[in-house]
């Protein structure tokens, strides 16, 4: 028997097809490797050999190496007359959109009661708990995108069920924070944490408080969530500061706090906010003086742009989404006397696009 099993691989290596023929197999490697996102996944089909190449570790460790992953904008958007769900990825050097498979969720769901974070370098797109809106009951849902293989997969439940939440990435920590429960009236204080090495959630320290609704934003090892000014604006709005290396919560400074006025973006280790009142300006903030100064250069090109915004940002350049799906691209620099300026274009969305609008954004290297 083991004479052979020896004899059939023997076989099946002497059978095993080129990966281009004519190529040797460590050019025709170098090849796929250049295939831009998403036809490495797509063209896996091909061969059973092409398959066994693309799908390799080696493979995603090569592509590492030479750094030939860039930046796309994953868009959770939905056709507002329906609610129904679908993502869109941007290549935004091309101004290209790609349609994703279908997220593995209920078809009776409310897209914006979902909470969407990323492993960007990792190329890992998390998309948590969410709402049924057939039942108004929160889902402990975790669903990951894998832009390598361009499929989704469905992860370990979460240790509450919860809708309209904040979401992060500390350090490669997926911290899950308060947000709804049964019903959408319950407020919750629990948090929980996500490993994504051995895909468990556990519980982390509680809030001290919930909140009306929730902005984040992820500093170093911190993060930053709010519940930012609302409506009619008579009220400081509540905030708190997790540390992830102590896992405890502490106070957010007023300063921080009061000018927190629009959705979060962090370029590096700059906190920035797109103001959602008026002309949509962009501020950032300074820790030193606890204070929020207003970004110089172009204003934000508010005329092509329709709220809601869904707001990410990688590189020194923040992705605003707009109803419609048209894309701002923000490029931020450091002019002088250390002020930061931004310099805007704007990628138009195709009309089919017109009924979508943006729940969230994240920024994959794919």
């Amino acid at each position: 028997m083991a004479d052979l099993s020896e004899n059939q691989e023997k076989t099946e290596e002497k059978h095993v097809e080129p990966l281009i023929p004519g190529l040797p197999d460590e050019v025709a490697e170098l090849c796929l490797l250049y295939l831009p996102y998403p036809y490495q996944a797509l063209v896996r089909s091909v061969s059973s050999s092409w398959n066994r190449a693309i799908t390799d570790p080696a493979f995603l460790v090569s592509k590492k190496t030479l750094s030939l992953s860039l930046p796309h904008v994953f868009v959770l958007a939905f056709h507002k007359s329906t609610a129904r769900i679908q993502w869109q990825a941007l290549d935004p050097r091309s101004g290209r959109w790609f349609v994703l498979p279908p997220m593995p969720c209920p078809k009776t769901v409310c897209p914006p009661a979902f909470a969407c974070t990323s492993l960007p370098r990792q190329g890992k797109l998390l998309v948590l708990g969410g709402m049924r809106s057939d039942t108004e009951t929160s889902m402990d849902s975790t669903f990951i995108y894998r832009s390598s293989t361009n499929q989704w997969s469905i992860g370990s439940p979460m240790l509450t069920p919860r809708s309209f939440f904040a979401t992060g990435n500390v350090k490669g920590k997926i911290i899950a924070v308060g947000g709804s429960g049964s019903g959408n009236s319950d407020s919750i204080t629990a948090v929980e944490c996500y490993n994504s090495e051995n895909g468990k959630w556990g519980p982390a320290a509680k809030m001290r408080m919930g909140l009306a609704r929730y902005d984040s934003a992820v500093v170093g090892n911190r993060m930053y969530v709010t519940e930012g000014w609302t409506w009619p604006f008579m009220f400081s709005p509540r905030a708190g500061i997790y540390d992830a290396d102590k896992d405890t919560w502490q106070e957010m400074s007023n300063g921080m706090r009061e000018g927190w006025t629009g959705l979060s973006v962090v370029l590096g280790d700059r906190l920035f906010v797109i103001s959602e009142h008026g002309d949509c300006p962009m501020k950032v903030y300074v820790p030193d003086l606890d204070t929020w100064q207003y970004v110089g250069g172009d204003r934000f090109p508010r005329e092509a742009m329709q709220r809601p915004f869904a707001v990410n940002g990688v590189e020194e350049k923040v992705y605003v989404v707009s109803c419609g799906l048209n894309v701002a691209v923000g490029s931020v620099y450091e002019a002088d006397r250390g002020e930061f300026c931004v310099k805007w274009q704007v990628l138009v969305a195709p009309r089919a696009f017109h009924d979508f609008a943006p729940s969230n954004c994240q920024v994959l290297y794919a």
